[in-house]
């Protein structure tokens, strides 16, 4: 499995970016794929996931501002980010984790840099 996220970029505060995620080889229906977000220098921190039957998670910061959807006919993973502020900026990382044939596999893309600045 490959992960290639896009869509990152310099945005004002309030504004909005969607990010993508086009994922190549076999992700599971009930695979979890999610978005996690670093800041150079701290650890990296979950944002948002998405699971089977769509159900999705959110942390607490994003609530309201944040949307995660996937396609699963596409394998793309979606986020789509409102009324953005300065403390939404970091690399944005793409992950997928599912379990075949008893095996958990985590995947990690290469992350798109999201930057919120007047």
């Amino acid at each position: 499995v490959q992960l290639v996220e896009s869509g990152g970029g310099l945005v004002q505060p309030g504004g909005s970016l969607r990010l993508s995620c086009s994922a190549s080889g076999s992700i599971s229906a009930f695979a979890t794929m999610g978005w996690y977000r670093q800041i150079p220098g701290k650890q990296r921190e979950y944002v948002a996931s998405i699971r089977s039957h769509d159900r999705t998670d959110y942390a607490h910061s994003v609530l309201g501002r944040f949307t995660i959807s996937r396609d699963n006919t596409e394998n793309t993973l979606y986020l789509q980010m409102n009324n953005l502020q300065p403390d939404d900026t970091g690399a944005y990382y793409c992950n997928v984790e599912q379990v075949v044939n008893l095996v958990k596999y985590n995947y990690w893309g290469q992350g798109t840099q999201v930057t919120v600045s007047s």
